[in-house]
């Protein structure tokens, strides 16, 4: 017989399909679902503590509660031990993972329902929270996974198909833009433009009515499908490689239209004349500056790296692939996907030969820990990518490296650290005249000379890194920037310019649909602290409520754990609880000491 664990909706046991009698009470499920979700094996003290502490004997109502769950899955040996081992495998499958996990996609269609739904236990606040955090993370990852399988399937020709996955992503988040603009794009490729029309009505409407915002532009050209260049070209491959090198170098000196313009006729060229091999590398060239030189524009540069894919694999080019791998990785954790994002940056790690593409791996994945709050990872994954990049001689790359470094250690209080890396990729950033990513190192540089008490030095960093950032059009750099402002009216005593600019910070960061969640989720931390410090509870308590749900959802720790201490410092009794337990595994001498202020 074959057994299924179902967490995913009202929970039950079933054995070939059919429900078998359920253990008794909701702790028992409550139980179960921690148990087989925790990361590593919980202690029997833990799970007691957690779920029976009202209890007489807490050790003793977890031994009975194990045994029923014992009796009701029909394996005596599950569930045993201290720590406590599930020791199910091959036994018993559990619908959660395999939805995260399996490579048949067609399985996350049949998800119907929240993690443990109806399963809330008010005596236990700390199983509370830690349920509120996994629910955002589950439901984000089986998002993640509809939204890759829509991507692979418009990028391979197959959009009807496509059309299922993207609309239940919008169902699954209908305040996510970039799922309506994916079910748009599915809708007219598959050649159903009134569809797709309908659906950009509908995503306005809610985007208003829900979120008071409008939607970007990306939206409606979600249903423009004809990528064909304007110009009338004979097909060669002179003109393809010429085309090609014209786009990247007018993407890299900021004519980004233009680029993309001669990107796109080289894409067409290349496969009239069936040159493969150039049709992929312009691919490639033509995902990443979608991603990268223009915002709103990522769920179409995801589909295109994606064509990049599969016409490389069939050329035969390898490093192709590794490119394309990498740029969908550096999608999905800007995102804040964690999940997918490892999974593309892997399948690009094991295909990596060279120093340089094994230098742009490791940053994006040490961009992905550190915004993970994995910090010794991100550590070690972005000093060997600044040292491999200086060895291979690509400055941009050691830059871009050398600056996440530099944020993770300010992150941790490590301001020597932190200033010694953020001065050496400015560094590099003003030799290769890097303007489009400079007011980023700035903005670092400035926040450490605030906190190293140089405030003109710190003002004078911000307001150009705003003026930059404003200037090359990026919500990114605009946010970070606008948040250092805050920080420094905040130094100066004046709230109403504390407000001013994280209102800036807040709207900035959070303006385009493919925005860099962690800055957004970083200014409403700011925000959120800086409101608390003022005793402006009016306003904290809605930022600190967004940060709460963003960071759970995007599986940004570290900035979970900070949300529960907003809610702690706005009368939660048990927040500062939960943030203790959630806290255990980070490694931030920062993040320690603010936990022993409170």
């Amino acid at each position: 017989m074959e057994g299924t664990i179902r967490l995913l909706g009202r929970p039950s046991i079933e054995y070939d399909g059919v429900p078998v009698r359920p253990p008794r009470g909701r702790k028992s499920w409550a139980l179960l679902g921690y148990v087989l979700l925790a990361e590593r094996p919980p202690a029997r003290k833990r799970l007691a503590e957690l779920l029976f502490a009202d209890a007489e004997d807490p050790l003793g109502a977890l031994r009975w509660t194990l045994a029923e769950l014992r009796r009701a899955l029909g394996v005596r040996e599950a569930l045993s031990g201290d720590p406590v081992m599930v020791s199910l495998a091959g036994v018993m499958a559990v619908d959660v993972l395999q939805v995260l996990n399996a490579p048949d996609p067609e399985q996350l269609l049949a998800v119907d329902g929240e993690l443990l739904e109806g399963v809330e236990l008010e005596s236990c606040p700390d199983f509370e929270s830690w349920l509120m955090v996994e629910r955002q993370r589950v439901a984000s990852a089986v998002e993640a996974r509809l939204r890759e399988a829509a991507v692979g399937l418009v990028a391979a020709g197959r959009a009807r198909d496509a059309i299922p996955f993207a609309s239940k992503a919008v169902a699954s988040n209908p305040l996510e833009q970039g799922n309506h603009e994916l079910l748009v794009r599915s809708l007219a490729v598959s050649g159903d433009r009134p569809a797709a029309l309908r659906q950009i009505a509908v995503c306005e409407d809610v985007l208003r009515r829900e979120l008071g915002v409008e939607a970007s532009a990306a939206l409606r050209q979600a249903s423009a499908v004809d990528r064909e260049p304007s110009l009338e070209v004979v097909g060669s491959r002179a003109t393809a490689s010429s085309s090609f090198e014209a786009g990247r170098a007018a993407v890299a000196a900021g004519v980004v239209e233009s680029g993309l313009e001669c990107l796109r006729r080289a894409v067409s060229e290349a496969a009239r004349c069936g040159d493969t091999e150039l049709q992929g590398r312009a691919l490639v060239a033509l995902g990443g500056a979608l991603v990268h030189a223009i915002r709103g524009r990522d769920e179409e540069g995801a589909i295109t790296l994606q064509e990049a894919i599969l016409v490389a694999e069939r050329a035969g080019d390898r490093a192709t692939v590794v490119a394309a791998y990498r740029e969908l990785g550096f999608v999905e954790v800007q995102a804040g996907r964690r999940a997918t994002a490892e999974s593309w940056l892997a399948k690009a790690a094991k295909l990596a030969e060279t120093d340089e593409e094994n230098a742009a791996i490791l940053g994006v994945r040490g961009m992905n820990s550190s915004d993970l709050a994995d910090y010794p990872a991100a550590l070690r994954q972005l000093e060997e990518s600044v040292d491999l990049a200086a060895r291979c001689g690509d400055p941009r790359q050691q830059a871009w490296s050398l600056s996440i470094l530099g944020r993770a250690h300010l992150l941790r209080g490590e301001y020597s650290q932190a200033r010694a890396a953020i001065v050496r990729s400015l560094e590099l950033v003003r030799q290769q005249r890097w303007v489009a990513f400079m007011p980023w190192p700035q903005a670092l540089q400035a926040e450490l000379d605030l906190y190293a008490g140089r405030v003109g030095a710190a003002a004078e960093g911000f307001e150009q890194a705003w003026a930059l950032g404003c200037q090359v059009n990026d919500p990114c750099w605009e946010g970070i920037s606008a948040r250092g402002l805050g920080l420094l009216a905040a130094e100066r005593g004046d709230y109403q310019g504390v407000v001013h600019w994280l209102d800036q910070a807040v709207r900035r960061a959070s303006r385009e649909p493919d925005r860099y969640q962690w800055v957004h989720a970083h200014v409403l931390d700011t925000a959120a602290a800086t409101a608390l410090d003022h005793g402006d509870l009016v306003r904290a308590r809605p930022l600190a409520g967004q940060l709460a749900a963003l960071a759970a959802r995007c599986d940004m720790r570290e900035l979970v754990v900070r949300a529960e201490l907003h809610l702690g410092r706005l009368g939660d009794p048990q927040a500062v609880h939960s943030a203790r337990r959630m806290a255990a595994g980070i490694d931030n001498p920062s993040l320690t000491a603010l936990l022993e202020d409170r």
